[in-house]
């Protein structure tokens, strides 16, 4: 029979909470002794040396202080005036870009005017070709020579010189030279400006200069060409360099009203010339026709 064991309790072992409540409260009990001790001479030496250099930094900063505000002070007038520049250019700027849209607008009429005015230029200039379509010019008759009745000696030469058969006869309506005398008699005559009754007339003695001309009296040679305004002989005579070099090509052409060059060939492609350029380098150049 087994004999009944005593009954042993194990013992809790104090936490580590109790302890330490323990041993502040034996603190708390056990007197404390306090010693008071006397600074010495050099700590007050030393204590009043900071002093002095705290206040010293102080009023260092202090003057760093007022220097920063006058130089924001300065900085702010400053900003002031640059405001005023900024608002007075402004206003320029835009009474300069109203001044602008107005110069555009009086540019823009300016273009127009001025292709108005190129049309009524060309306008002119074709009215006053069409005026003179019954007028011609007859190159290298001597001074003088046709003596005290122009139109009467104008009527036989333009006879004697076409071969033309005119029924009725060739009747003018006014005729003389262009231009001032020259003293000298070995000077170029002045050419002579004739205007017909008939403008059919006109038509063939043009035809047969074309065709026949240049004609010859008295070892004389006699051109016979229409009479135009200035801006159009002006175009005519940009085509004097053109000339030979179609010629030199065996192109055939012919210089029509007002004043254009159509190739009369089978040279492709079949252009007609509106303009040319009177220069050495296009004296060289294969002729441009231009559509």
């Amino acid at each position: 029979m087994l004999g009944n064991k005593p009954n042993h309790k194990p013992t809790s072992k104090p936490s580590r909470k109790l302890l330490f409540s323990e041993a502040l409260h034996h603190k708390r009990k056990t007197p404390t002794t306090t010693t008071t001790s006397t600074p010495s001479s050099s700590t007050e030496s030393t204590i009043m040396s900071d002093k002095d250099r705290i206040l010293q930094e102080i009023t260092t900063f202090s003057c760093c202080i007022e220097g920063m505000d006058a130089s924001i002070t300065s900085l702010t007038l400053e900003t002031k005036s640059m405001r005023s520049d900024i608002t007075s250019f402004q206003s320029r700027v835009t009474g300069l870009e109203q001044c602008m849209g107005s110069l555009e607008v009086q540019a823009t009429m300016s273009r127009d005017k001025d292709q108005d005015l190129l049309y009524l230029r060309s306008k002119l200039t074709d009215m006053e070709d069409r005026s003179r379509r019954d007028y011609i010019r007859l190159h290298g008759i001597t001074e003088n020579e046709e003596g005290p009745d122009i139109q009467a000696f104008l009527s036989s030469t333009l006879q004697k010189l076409t071969s033309l058969d005119f029924d009725p006869s060739i009747e003018l309506q006014q005729a003389h030279r262009i231009g001032p005398k020259c003293s000298n008699n070995s000077a170029r005559p002045r050419p002579i400006i004739a205007c017909l009754l008939r403008h059919n007339q006109t038509c063939q003695i043009l035809q047969a200069a074309r065709n026949h001309g240049p004609f010859r009296i008295d070892q004389y040679d006699i051109r016979i060409t229409a009479d135009y305004s200035k801006e159009t002989n002006e175009r005519r005579k940009a085509f004097l360099a053109l000339r030979p070099r179609l010629r030199q090509l065996e192109i055939k052409y012919g210089l029509f009203d007002p004043a254009r060059i159509p190739p009369l060939s089978e040279y492709p492609p079949a252009r007609v010339i509106t303009s040319y350029n009177n220069t050495a380098q296009a004296r060289r150049q294969r002729p441009i026709f231009h559509p």
